[in-house]
């Protein structure tokens, strides 16, 4: 009894599986390629030689020097090693946060408002900002690459577990009759 139950699971396993399978690799494919085609799309095109000045910078960036951006790891590197890189540096190391506090007392204050110091405060908040939004932008996009990516591993895995499966749910024992 056991047995035929057992048999039974392998043999709906062996077909969902697979079936489950094909799924996630269709969908980790489809992420890879929507990622792809959003990020050509912005014609980004992977900094290298003197453009990557610390070894941090050419540690993470070089390999892609000079390629177009189309891939997750590439939006990834390029976010938190170029990007977050210049960030850090123009801002000494002060968040967006930190800054855009700075710029609202200087604004508020009657004997600053008017002043250089408050007219680069508002500046770095602004390039900050937009620093940052295009950073977590292509984090995002590093993040469904990654998706993607389990989707595709998660499938073939399933697919490979199927198979397995299929052996002993459709194969015939010896000296018995299923």
């Amino acid at each position: 009894m056991a047995h035929n139950a057992y048999k039974a699971l392998s043999r709906v396993f062996s077909v969902v599986l697979p079936a489950a399978g094909a799924g996630l690799i269709a969908g980790g494919r489809f992420a890879h390629q929507y990622v792809a085609d959003q990020l050509a799309g912005q014609r980004i095109t992977m900094p290298g030689g003197k453009d990557l000045p610390t070894e941090e910078m050419k540690s993470a960036l070089a390999r892609y020097s000079g390629l177009p951006m189309t891939t997750g790891p590439q939006a990834e590197a390029y976010a938190n090693h170029y990007i977050g890189a210049h960030l850090a540096a123009a801002a000494k190391g002060r968040t967006y946060e930190e800054i855009s506090q700075e710029y609202m007392a200087a604004s508020a204050d009657p004997d600053r408002k008017d002043t250089q110091e408050a007219a680069d405060l508002g500046q770095l908040k602004e390039m900050l900002f937009t620093g940052s939004s295009l950073r977590g932008m292509l984090l995002n996009a590093y993040g469904w690459w990654t998706v993607g990516s389990i989707a595709t591993w998660a499938g073939v895995g399933a697919t490979g577990l199927g198979a397995v499966l299929a052996v002993p749910g459709w194969a015939r024992r010896r000296g018995h009759r299923a």
